[in-house]
């Protein structure tokens, strides 16, 4: 009994750990996906605090993907895309380069993902990938 609490500590002291250092530089994990073996396009619509991010990356946390496209749709109707080739293959542990969003003011409608997962159903797993978004600094903060 006494070790199964020691443990459970141990995770919610990490899990905490973890949660703080995201959130010290300003990213926070808007969400995650899972990717099958295939090309596909993934739609992300964040809830809450987290529409409210200037910048967007995109984090691979198992396997390996290669990220095609980025669109974002913004709440005014600003749409913009990122042609990801320059950032190539991502490996697990790797992440994109930060794509700054339209507009000052303006929250993320939704995000959507064009990629492909590499790898093979037999040998390797599933690419994992984490979409963080940068927090938009408040006005109040900056006067």
């Amino acid at each position: 009994m006494k070790r199964g609490l020691l443990i459970a500590g141990i995770i919610l002291v990490a899990a905490f750990t973890q949660l703080h250092a995201q959130t010290e530089d300003g990213w926070i994990v808007i969400a995650e996906k899972t990717a099958s073996f295939k090309s596909d396009i993934d739609k992300i619509s964040p809830k809450g605090e987290k529409r409210n991010v200037s910048k967007i990356k995109i984090k691979c946390i198992q396997g390996t993907l290669k990220l095609k496209h980025v669109h974002v749709t913004m709440t005014d109707g600003t749409k913009k895309s990122y042609d990801a080739k320059g950032i190539g293959i991502l490996n697990k542990g790797m992440s994109s380069f930060a794509f700054d969003l339209p507009g000052k003011d303006t929250k993320l409608q939704h995000i959507e993902l064009e990629y492909d997962s590499a790898g093979n159903i037999l040998i390797s797993k599933k690419a994992k990938v984490q979409v963080l978004g940068k927090k938009r600094k408040n006005k109040d903060k900056d006067k």
